[in-house]
């Protein structure tokens, strides 16, 4: 998945991985005041088809949307190309970056180490 969704779609994304199938009106619902117009979600729900990214059921007159990706999956490709990107593939410049410039306290960065270490355990396996 190559794929990218803009800011925009990625709020309405959010909004549809919370719900995990939501019609129209539920989905300008999930918004705060003031809410997107209803062409203005069509419009972007359109693309995301399209993007291959939701599809839908007919319900009635009516077209229940859901996700045909998974969030953890997105954002996975997300960090991927990330660390492709801007890091020289290298995960660990990543992590250096990320543990230097994110003002993490001790107890997050001792649980990160936890989380390290117990990837170590499981390629020793």
């Amino acid at each position: 998945m190559k794929k990218q969704l803009t800011k925009a779609e990625e709020e309405l994304m959010e909004h549809l991985w919370r719900a995990e199938k939501a019609l129209m009106k539920e989905l300008i619902e999930a918004y705060p005041e003031p809410k997107p117009a209803t062409t203005t979600i069509a419009t972007l729900l359109k693309r995301m088809q399209e993007k291959q990214f939701v599809g839908y059921t007919q319900v009635g007159r009516s077209r229940e949307y859901f996700p045909l990706v998974k969030k953890k999956d997105y954002f996975s490709q997300h960090i991927k190309g990330l660390i492709k990107g801007f890091f020289n593939n290298s995960a660990s410049q990543f992590v250096s970056f990320f543990t230097k410039e994110t003002d993490l306290n001790r107890e997050e960065l001792e649980a990160l180490k936890k989380l390290i270490d117990e990837q170590i355990k499981k390629t020793e396996e």
